[in-house]
């Protein structure tokens, strides 16, 4: 059976959720998610984590803000201008809105607060500064396409 590897493709089970035991996505009453590792498709925490594991493996681990979503930035902290934001939009501190950045790319924004005339925003992960509990199941390691090796 195949291990997990820097480049394997891998169809996993995943929770993700702080060390508080906030849950805060969840697909193990769905369908399971596939991912190749080194894509940037997960946490680099959370890829270095499952190196090792085969398919049937379970695993809890922690990850620290340095390997998940990073440490908080001060430069991302914003104020845009209130007529920015669509007038449909209700505001309120905590609402994560997502923004397009000049080259196209999304990332989430948080609304810290606002007035009239301006909203403060922080644009860092909403998960940025925070101990990130990942619980994993594997379901099938796929090192090589034509043969994929799945739990039965």
């Amino acid at each position: 059976m195949g291990m997990i590897e820097r480049n394997s493709r891998v169809t996993l089970f995943y929770r993700i959720g702080l060390t508080d035991d906030q849950v805060l996505e969840d697909n193990f009453d769905d369908e399971p998610m596939t991912v190749t590792l080194g894509c940037g498709e997960m946490a680099e925490g959370l890829e270095l984590a499952l190196i090792g594991l085969k398919a049937g493996d379970e695993q809890t681990i922690d990850i620290g803000p340095d390997l998940a979503f990073g440490y908080i930035d001060e430069t991302l902290f914003r104020a845009l201008a209130r007529t920015e934001f669509d007038s449909d939009i209700e505001l309120e501190p905590g609402l994560i809105i997502e923004f397009v950045t000049g080259e196209g790319e999304t990332l989430p924004g948080t609304i810290l607060d606002f007035n009239d005339s301006e909203v403060r925003v922080d644009l860092n992960h909403p998960l940025a500064g925070q101990t990130v509990r990942y619980s994993v199941k594997i379901v099938a390691v796929d090192d090589d396409p034509d043969e994929p090796k799945v739990l039965h």
